[in-house]
């Protein structure tokens, strides 16, 4: 239902909101004035005071000042000034003074600014004060604020001088002031200086002038009265004569209005006159006679005026006006008067209007140029707020204003309800008590213990939860009593903690002043413990709120153009009234708990209705029946009820993109403090109040009707069935929305911690909503918000304020504000916002933004039953809440329910709009992917899969989707080890690249997981080669000792009985093995490789037991890789390709036996594996004998055929050093010698380990025989060269076998005697003695083989000999060789002629 049709005018009352900012208490700073005055003995206690300013342009846009004010309080000698913004939130904006020995004059405070200044008067009765402040614009140097928070003009106050003369008077004895009047009045003159007009003890005024502050001079006073002839004349009687006190012309209420060089000072007086006096001139210019504008007036004359009050207001368009209250017994009169100025000097009194009051008990009140606003007390302290306008008042009707009602007196807690939680809710329910009431009662709770100072508002919390239950405690006398008599207990004392807070927030409810701001036509009541506004009331509510008395006078046309119509809603509205004052608490609360319930309201309305019907004891229902009969057309007035109470229409969206960033970065302030937002949300809570309980009486009115029937029903069955039909629909609708906005501004929110706002934020941006404004979390206080206030404060309220400047045509300097229109106005914006059925669905978005998920669910829940509007959105925000809450399974129903209304709701439809994924070709499809990234986000695969799955089977045509789709499945089914499902997801995508990456990221998976028999024993059905090259891929581009690829790939050759390819496969593995892994480890796992790979070649028939030699080098680079560059940066040589080797099974088998000697030396020497990991097979001999591996490199050696000399070279060298090593390489040897087995073992002696490496060294040589014994050869040559004696079996095993190859070794050496020696024996064993010790089988004869001597040796021995410088021993040694070889060369000859002999007889 939209508002369209008739339109009801704006009413002419005001509803009054309290607001405060809920933080736990203000925070004053306290300053001591001491002047050195003594109290006054005797002196009278004034009563509190208040009052307030507001800065020239607080009503200006752009200005600094806007929507600003200093109001102050005054009780005793304390005053309290407090600086607020509806805007900003100001720092050290509270300050507190206290003059020492004085009493502050109850309206004796007055603000000023100049251009640089904030200039503050305070009276006192024995001193008057000055304090100079900066100006806001010269605080910030700008009218432009942009930061949320700035500092007061009281920051600095601790820096002035509270007692500099120039700024601080004490006020003479003579003449004094006046002990019975508290009028007082301050301005600012001129030249800057500060002028105090005060009654003076002997009658008239007493003026005192400060200098300007700037200016060093001296405070000047003077006396302003009028002369006793002038007094006489007037007809006053003197006061002796009466016996009064006080002088006649005494002032009970002072006003001044500056001129450019003057100012005329109005002073209403004891004696019931107004006088006026010129301030230059020091003279009484006017006198006039207040009761001659009284009609009944003789009981007044001879009395003193009491109750008297004095008002100015000042227009250039029409001039001065004054608002004068006369006060009479249970009576009061307003005289409204305009300040004539006629020739010489003289002055008259034009009486505008006369307004007259039955209220007793005047506050204050304000006049403007149109109005008048009063606050009354009754005699049943009920605040009374009214105003008037006296130039076009109805017949002296005052407008309404509907105060604000304290909380309820009692609390009723249902059998079912823990009494603490209810009065705890109650109590601590936003707007309903201050925290300073809190304070108070708690201090009653702990007899004066003042312990809590400033608390947090959860702090305030527990503290009184501690103080009642400490009170419980404290009172239990028994150890045992039921559960009844301890609930009892507990609502005897919360209800008495409860009493006692309701009477500390009746008394800082008692209001103290009204302001009212002319330029924006602001009105604020000043109370005694918060401040209050007045906002404008709809027409709708004014006629609900008024009493009978109002509705019988208002003004027809002001309801509709047509007074029949007029009359009908005004028949109406008094039937709803009456229903209302029917129903009980107990009633109502039924309809509340229905709806809570999601039960039917016209059900619920029928219950009220029988409830009222066997109830009426006073005839309500015969009087509604009488009204209803007033009423012509009761469909059609109904009709228009309903639609005003309606706000689902289409928000306007066009704002002003060209306005400037200054003004937008200013705009963005305006109503942001917590004061602001407690007022436009207050303002919500008591419209929707208010029309939740008109919509409960429409209900029940027609319910009413619908039973009476056509006989009673005017308008005949046809608006009966409309009535049924149509009308109980909307007013259903209605009381859901109400009641839904009723509930949101009551519904606390929940204090976040800041990481789980990041954290909703950083899933919100999956959604790629995060930037919106709805998703900006920023609590306003450290006290109870509702999710209404943070809506506003954080998301609504910069759309209203933009939306709201955005429609006028007035550039931003030019434009003024209206209190009472813009305030409105945001009202409306924000009830259109936060309406269940309008089109905006930002609300929502703020809660799920904010992470109020709870609050959410619960707001989604009342509108679930009834709302037909963005039901889609709604589901959509129900799984959120869902998904945060845990319960997966929930949100997923909800989210494939919103799949149906994509692209039909704003919500969904921005939702989608980020989405640019190629893949996605519908809108549903790109829902579906945003809902898929937000379960990932929060990682929730199980709840992917199964939307994935519902998605896929709505996308059968699109291959895109599909293979997308497939793909996230696929991904989740690996990370939830899903193996199998991961796989059959894998061969189902259409998409070939898709499925390769798929499959790539299964295999790196599943070995990371070490799930390799799972990936073995896939099929790969049209994927085997494509498995193996990304194994293969893998294998050679990651490191080798994290990753197993290639014993994967093993397994999988295997498996599949490809052993050639297995053994390829292992025999890559062993060579990248030796080339990059250089320890012990990889060692291992190269010999592991080689004999798998061995293993491999013997499982095929021979003449298929090769491979194909894997090429090293540029072979095992990874795929993908940037091409390599030289120094220069020029790309490199690609290696040219080299030819295929194919490698037979004994070659593996060599490579296997190399890299085994290699692990056994590495495991031997773990410092010497990364020299063997790529030694050849020459150089791993060196390096096994140096090791002293000897077995080993000899098992090499015969292995890859190479000779064996260096094997017996270096065992030779450790003999030698064995033999001169000492006891040390003794120690050592046996590690060495260990790793050598000998085959013998000697067991008849002790050995060492020079024996044992001799013995080592004998068993080679006769283990490994050589040609002409070379190794002997080499041993003894390695022995000579370093000068060690040759052991005797080695001598006689070498010349056993070549006995002249030891002679020339010996030569050699120039072992001269050694060589000797050999021949000669040598000699002999060719002559037959000891010839078997050089290997001669038959000696010298004639019938032997032909023997031989090594003459060349011999001559080189003999040249030698004779060579050496002669001596014995050499000459000795060369005779006996020469006579040898003489005995010799005879026996040779004889057996020579022997030989001849025999050859010849033959």
């Amino acid at each position: 239902m939209q508002r369209t049709g008739v339109k009801m005018a704006a009413a002419s009352s005001f509803t009054e909101i309290s607001c405060w900012d809920r933080d736990t208490v203000t925070k004053w700073r306290e300053f001591v004035i001491n002047t050195g005055v003594p109290p006054i003995p005797g002196g009278l206690k004034h009563p509190d005071g208040a009052g307030g300013f507001f800065y020239e342009q607080s009503s200006q846009l752009l200005s600094c000042t806007r929507n600003r004010i200093i109001h102050w309080t005054t009780s005793g000698d304390t005053l309290q000034l407090l600086e607020v913004s509806l805007d900003v939130h100001l720092l050290y904006n509270a300050i507190q003074l206290k003059v020492v020995n004085c009493n502050i004059l109850p309206g004796g405070v007055r603000i000023y600014e100049t251009q640089n200044n904030v200039i503050i008067l305070f009276v006192t009765n024995q001193t008057v004060h000055r304090l100079v402040l900066p100006h806001p614009f010269r605080m910030y140097r700008s009218d432009l604020i942009t930061e949320s928070t700035v500092q007061s003009i009281f920051t600095d106050i601790g820096k002035w001088n509270f007692r500099d003369p120039t700024n601080c008077y004490v006020i003479q004895a003579v003449p004094g002031l006046a002990p019975t009047s508290t009028a007082s009045e301050a301005w600012l003159g001129s030249d800057g200086e500060a002028i105090f007009a005060l009654p003076s003890a002997t009658g008239g005024i007493f003026i005192i002038q400060m200098p300007p502050f700037d200016v060093y001079g001296q405070v000047n006073t003077v006396e302003l009265k009028q002369s006793s002839v002038m007094q006489r004349l007037t007809g006053w009687m003197p006061t002796a004569i009466r016996g009064d006190q006080g002088p006649s012309d005494l002032p009970i209420s002072i006003a001044v209005h500056c001129l450019e060089y003057d100012a005329f000072i109005f002073a209403l007086c004891q004696d019931h006159r107004l006088r006026m006096w010129s301030y230059k001139d020091q003279i009484c210019l006017m006198t006039v006679d207040m009761l001659e504008f009284m009609p009944v007036n003789k009981d007044l004359r001879n009395t003193v005026a009491v109750g008297h009050k004095l008002r100015l207001s000042f227009s250039p368009s029409t001039g001065l006006y004054l608002g004068i209250y006369l006060h009479a017994t249970k009576r009061g009169q307003f005289c409204i008067f305009q300040l004539v100025s006629l020739e010489k000097n003289r002055y008259s009194l034009d009486r505008i209007s006369t307004l007259f009051s039955s209220q007793e008990r005047l506050i204050d009140f304000r006049i403007t140029s149109t109005d008048i606003w009063a606050v009354w007390q009754d005699d049943e302290s009920q605040t009374i707020i009214k105003y008037i306008n006296f130039e076009h008042s109805n017949a002296g009707r005052w407008n309404q204003v509907f105060a604000q009602p304290l909380p309820e007196e009692e609390v009723n807690v249902g059998d079912d309800q823990d009494p603490r939680e209810t009065y705890l809710e109650r109590l601590f329910s936003p707007g309903r008590f201050t925290s300073t009431a809190f304070l108070k009662a708690l201090k009653i709770f702990h007899r004066g213990d003042d312990r809590i100072l400033e608390p947090s508002w959860d702090a305030l919390r527990k503290e009184v939860i501690r103080a009642v239950e400490s009170e419980i405690q404290g009172n239990v006398t028994e150890y045992e009593f039921s559960q009844e008599e301890f609930r009892q207990l507990q609502v005897q004392f919360w209800s008495k903690f409860y009493a006692c807070c309701l009477q500390y927030q009746e008394s800082l409810s008692y209001p103290l002043a009204i302001l009212v701001n002319p330029d924006n036509n602001m009105v604020c009541v000043l109370k005694k413990g918060f401040l209050t506004f007045l906002v404008p009331c709809a027409l709708v509510d004014h006629l609900y709120l008024s009493s009978d008395e109002y509705l019988l006078v208002e003004d027809d046309s002001v309801i509709s153009e047509d007074p029949d119509t007029a009359q009908d809603i005004l028949s109406l509205v008094q039937c709803l009234r009456l229903i209302n004052e029917a129903i009980s608490m107990e009633m109502a609360f039924l309809m509340e708990s229905a709806l809570w319930q999601l039960q039917s309201p016209e059900k619920t309305a029928e219950k009220i209705l029988n409830e009222l019907l066997a109830n009426d004891t006073e005839n309500v229902i015969e009087d509604i029946q009488n009204k209803l009969q007033d009423v012509r057309n009761l469909v059609s007035a109904l009709n228009i009820l309903l639609r005003e109470m309606c706000y689902e229409m289409e928000l306007e969206r066009n704002t002003n993109p060209d306005q400037p960033l200054s003004v937008r970065l200013n705009l963005s302030h305006m109503y942001g403090s917590g004061l602001a937002v407690s007022a436009v949300c207050q303002s919500v809570y008591w419209i929707a109040v208010t029309r939740f309980q008109m919509c409960r009486d429409i209900l029940v009115l027609v319910q009413f009707v619908l039973r009476l029937g056509d006989p009673a029903f005017p308008g005949g069955s046809e608006q009966l069935f409309q009535l049924q039909q149509d009308t109980v629909q909307q007013a259903s609708r209605l009381l859901w929305s109400y009641y839904l906005v009723l509930w949101t501004s009551q519904c606390e929110t929940s204090n976040v911690p800041v990481d789980t706002l990041e954290s909703n934020l950083q899933h919100l941006s999956v959604l790629e909503l995060s930037d919106s404004p709805a998703f900006i979390p920023q609590k306003t206080t450290s006290g109870p918000q509702t999710v209404v206030e943070l809506f506003f404060q954080n998301v609504a309220r910069k759309q209203i304020i933009s939306q709201l400047f955005s429609q006028t045509g007035a550039t931003p300097e030019q434009m003024t504000l209206n209190f009472p229109e813009v305030i409105t106005a945001v009202i409306s914006y924000l009830m259109q916002h936060l309406w269940p059925t309008g089109s905006s669905f930002l609300f929502p978005e703020s809660l799920m933004g904010c992470c109020q998920y709870s609050q959410l669910q619960e707001y989604l829940r009342l509108l679930q039953p009834w709302c037909d509007v963005n039901m889609g959105s709604c589901s959509f925000m129900m799984g959120q809440c869902n998904l945060v809450m845990g319960e997966g399974h929930k949100a997923l129903e909800r989210f494939c329910e919103v799949a149906s209304v994509v692209g039909k709701e704003d919500f969904l439809d921005k939702l989608i709009r980020g989405e640019e994924d190629e893949a996605a070709s519908t809108p549903r499809m790109q829902y579906y992917n945003k809902v898929l990234r937000l379960l990932e986000d929060m990682g929730l695969p199980e709840l992917v899969i199964q939307l994935a799955s519902i998605a896929i089977s709505e996308t059968a045509n699109d291959g895109k989707s599909q293979a997308a789709l497939r793909t996230r499945i696929f991904k989740h089914h690996l990370d939830l080890g899903h193996n199998n499902e991961a796989y059959e997801a894998l061969t189902q995508n259409p998409d070939p690249s898709r499925q390769l990456d798929c499959l790539r990221q299964l295999v790196v998976v599943l070995c990371e997981r070490s799930q390799l028999q799972d990936l073995v024993d896939f099929p790969y059905v049209g994927l085997h080669d494509e498995v193996v090259g990304i194994i293969e891929s893998r294998a050679r581009a990651v490191d080798l000792m994290t990753h197993n690829y290639y014993e994967l790939l093993y397994a999988f050759h295997i498996n599949r009985h490809n052993y050639r390819k297995a053994g390829t496969i292992m025999f890559e593995y062993g060579m990248r093995l030796g080339t990059e892994v250089r320890t012990v480890r990889g060692l291992q796992k190269q010999v592991n490789c080689y004999l798998a790979a061995i293993n491999c070649l013997r499982l095929i028939r021979p003449e298929y037991a090769w491979i194909v030699k894997p090429a090293s080098g540029a072979g095992f680079e990874r795929p993908g890789a940037s091409p390599k560059r030289t120094h220069d940066g020029e790309y490199a040589t690609v290696p040219v390709n080299r030819q295929v080797e194919i490698l037979e099974l004994k070659d593996l088998e060599k490579e296997y036996m190399l890299c085994r000697t290699r692990m056994t030396l590495a495991q031997h020497d773990p410092s010497s594996a990364a020299i063997a990991g790529t030694a050849s097979a020459t150089e791993m001999v060196s390096l096994l004998v140096q090791a002293g591996r000897f077995d080993s490199a000899l098992g090499l050696c015969q292995i890859f055929k190479l000779p064996l000399k260096p094997v017996f070279e270096g065992l030779a060298y450790k003999c030698i050093g064995l033999q001169f090593g000492g006891e040390a390489a003794e120690t050592s040897a046996w590690d060495w010698l260990a790793s050598n087995p000998l085959s013998s073992i000697i067991t008849t002696k002790e050995t060492s380990a020079t024996d044992e490496a001799w013995r080592l060294l004998s068993s080679y040589l006769d283990k490994y025989p050589s040609q002409n014994a070379q190794h002997h050869c080499c041993v003894i040559k390695k022995l000579l060269s370093h000068g060690v004696p040759l052991p005797n079996w080695l001598v006689n095993d070498y010349k056993q076998v070549n006995a002249a190859g030891l002679l020339r070794l010996y030569l050699n050496f120039d072992l001269l005697e050694e060589a000797t020696e050999l021949v000669v024996e040598y000699v002999d064993a060719l002559l037959g003695k000891g010839h078997q010790y050089f290997g001669i089988e038959k000696p010298l004869s004639a019938v032997a083989s032909v023997v031989w001597l090594p003459y060349t040796a011999i001559d080189q021995l003999l040249q030698a000999l004779g060579e050496t410088p002669p001596n014995g021993r050499s000459d000795q040694l060369r005779q006996k060789l020469l006579n040898k070889l003489e005995d010799y060369h005879s026996q040779v000859r004889q057996a020579t002629e022997d030989f001849t002999y025999h050859r010849r007889r033959l």
